[in-house]
């Protein structure tokens, strides 16, 4: 058997390590030790010089095992891997010491001990590189079509994008309509764009592409397979009427006898048991809310359906199971409006005028229930004096700690429109004002301009007076006192945004992490921020965390470039850190099989375990569970661990 040569690269990553840690002193500590050929270190491994210098070294050296100490492995194992390719060598013949962050950056109050940490890490990644085995990727067939989960201006732009470049997408809205919650919103900030304008030409072109099937009131119930081969389970409820032949002419609306609170006008008017979500709904047709219906015969209602001249009404429509197979997944399932009853200081839910954010949008949109006119909830009357509250459900340690991001500016926008509207007194409290994106500082001072009043505080809560006024509490922070608002007619509670209950359901079908903030977790926050953990599977939009318009859309072309990226090629590799299966020692006792996070491994027609490797991300769990030791995992192996503690041990004194 050959000897093993082992390469050893230090990185200085700048001051980041050598700023701490000694590196000469760690490159002298393992210059001698056994199978190491060659010891470097060198300012930025990483750069084009630092690849350069390895593929050279491995060429003058023959070297057959690569150390690397650096950064975290996240950063730049790619990096290194593909230099590794280049000079011939297999890319998996490596291993990261990561002295940055695991080393420099949480010792730097003690270089000597940084220094003797290092040499540790360094030591034992040798030790481990002894033991290391030359793996092949596999290459799996991607199919060229797309599932995309939520039908909001993210899932909207991403599925156009995809279905403009030639693939197929299936567009799941789990509502009546597409368009999300920008449907329901005015204007847009900071130009005051009708949000409409923007969206619906958009909405009516997904009606009409031939590349993309669109299913609402649908949800997704359950995936199964692998990255370019998903099998996706897709349940669609009734909608009791066919989309192929209703006319929308509004006749079956017209003589329904029920009226219920309509949510897409914030419950702020009614709508009837059979309706159409808004004028410019896509699907353009009715619908029949049966939960709300009178009842389907003649003798109890019925009335829809004999005045529906088309024949377009179907009291027998049933539910449907849906199955496709994909390629790619992304979710776009949007946001939910915070819950403001949880903040019971301000009366919302309990004293009528304390609105939310949601609520003016519908009131000032001229398609809402107050035909544009922002009004009163206790009288319908136009409010001359209004008090905007800040982080609502946000940067606050009972409910949310992340700041929303949108709610300062739509607050702004708010304003704005309600003193070209009315000429009202308008009063924002603010923590911090966040006008972060382009062109919203100048809106926000224009706004001040125009007369809106900006004060640095806390609310601290909300009071009703008798004739359903309202008392507003606070204090102003630049003053450094106590204020009261008497005589208030309206509060508007700028609530801030969560993440949907459906977006936990997606997450849990398609084995996805959540943020500490509840929202989507991405595979990295810099390179890859609209990928999941589950390869194949991309998220965008409010799905992964706060954002704008803009952002939103920008991330829903990131998520489609990322699902065209696999599709385009056909194939792809797929990492060989799946376990394998010893099938002379497998008992079939499927313990593996109850422990697999990833739905990886199951019975073959022998009575054995088998690992799908699509599936298999190499956690070990399998392995440290199997009772008879038959489950190895591949790339970290029993002996390559022991390897580096014993190594650690040696040199414990």
């Amino acid at each position: 058997m050959p000897e093993k040569r082992i390469g050893v690269f230090i990185c200085h990553c700048g001051t980041n390590i050598a700023g701490v840690v000694d590196v000469a002193a760690v490159s002298e500590a393992v210059k001698d030790l056994p199978n190491v050929e060659y010891v470097s270190d060198y300012k930025y491994v990483c750069s084009k010089p630092g690849q350069q210098l390895l593929k050279d070294e491995i060429d003058k050296h023959r070297l057959d095992r690569i150390v690397i100490a650096a950064c975290s492995p996240r950063m730049h194992e790619p990096t290194f891997r593909q230099a590794m390719r280049a000079s011939g060598l297999n890319p998996y013949m490596l291993e990261i010491a990561n002295i940055r962050e695991h080393v420099s950056w949480i010792h730097a109050d003690n270089p000597k001990a940084a220094t003797e940490k290092s040499i540790d890490l360094v030591r034992m990644a040798i030790a481990r590189a002894r033991l290391l085995e030359p793996l092949i990727e596999k290459e799996v067939d991607v199919k060229k079509s797309t599932l995309i989960i939520g039908a909001g201006i993210a899932g909207i732009s991403a599925a156009l994008d995809l279905a403009n470049a030639g693939f197929h997408v299936t567009l799941v809205e789990k509502e009546p309509t597409i368009g999300g919650k920008m449907a329901m919103w005015d204007k847009t900030f900071p130009t005051l764009d009708c949000s409409s304008c923007i969206l619906t030409p958009r909405m009516a072109e997904v009606s009409s592409h031939p590349n993309i099937e669109l299913l609402t009131i649908a949800e997704v119930e359950k995936v199964d397979g692998f990255v370019g081969n998903f099998e996706v389970t897709i349940k669609q409820k009734p909608r009791y009427v066919n989309l192929e032949t209703c006319t929308s002419c509004g006749d079956c609306s017209d003589i329904c006898p029920v009226d219920i609170p309509c949510d897409f006008n914030a419950n702020l008017c009614y709508r009837k048991a059979i309706y159409v979500p808004f004028a410019q709904a896509v699907p353009s047709a009715y619908l029949l809310d049966m939960e709300n219906c009178l009842g389907v015969d003649a003798v109890r209602c019925g009335k829809c359906k004999v005045a529906c001249e088309a024949g377009a009404i179907d009291y027998d429509d049933a539910e449907k199971i849906i199955n496709i197979e994909v390629g790619t997944i992304i979710v776009s399932t949007g946001f939910d409006i915070f819950d403001a009853t949880l903040k019971p200081e301000y009366g919302f839910g309990e004293f009528p005028n304390v609105v939310n954010l949601g609520e003016v949008e519908r009131m000032l949109n001229s398609a809402g229930p107050s035909q544009g006119r922002l009004v009163k909830p206790s009288d319908s009357k136009e409010p001359q004096k209004v008090v905007y509250i800040q982080c609502v459900g946000s940067r606050d340690e009972l409910t949310n700690k992340y700041c929303s991001r949108v709610c300062c500016m739509t607050a702004v926008k708010q304003a704005r429109m309600i003193r070209d509207k009315t000429g009202a007194q308008v009063f924002i409290f603010y923590i911090d004002l966040r006008a972060f994106g382009k062109g919203y500082e100048e809106f926000y001072e224009a706004t001040a301009e125009a007369g809106v009043t900006f004060i640095r505080g806390r609310v601290g809560e909300v009071l009703q007076n008798e004739d359903y006024s309202l008392t507003v509490r606070g204090e102003d922070t630049n003053l450094g006192m106590p204020v009261t608002f008497d005589d208030v007619d309206l509060v508007v509670l700028s609530t801030g945004v969560v993440s949907p209950e459906s977006a936990k359901k997606v997450a849990k079908v398609l084995n996805l992490s959540p943020s500490p903030d509840g929202f989507l977790l991405e595979a990295h926050p810099k390179l890859r921020p609209v990928d999941s953990f589950n390869d194949g599977v991309f998220i965008a939009g409010m799905a992964q965390g706060p954002k704008d318009i803009p952002d939103t859309v920008a991330q829903a072309k990131a998520a489609a470039a990322g699902a065209m990226a696999l599709m385009g090629k056909g194939k792809i590799s797929v990492e060989p850190y799946y376990s394998v299966v010893d099938e002379d020692k497998c008992a079939g006792c499927q313990v593996c099989i109850s422990v697999c996070p990833y739905t990886a491994i199951k019975l073959n027609e022998r009575g054995v375990s088998e690992v799908n490797p699509a599936l298999c991300k190499g956690c070990g769990t399998c392995t440290s569970t199997c009772p008879s030791g038959a489950i190895t995992s591949q790339h970290y192996t029993d002996g390559q661990i022991t390897a580096m503690i014993t190594e650690y041990l040696s040199s414990v004194k």
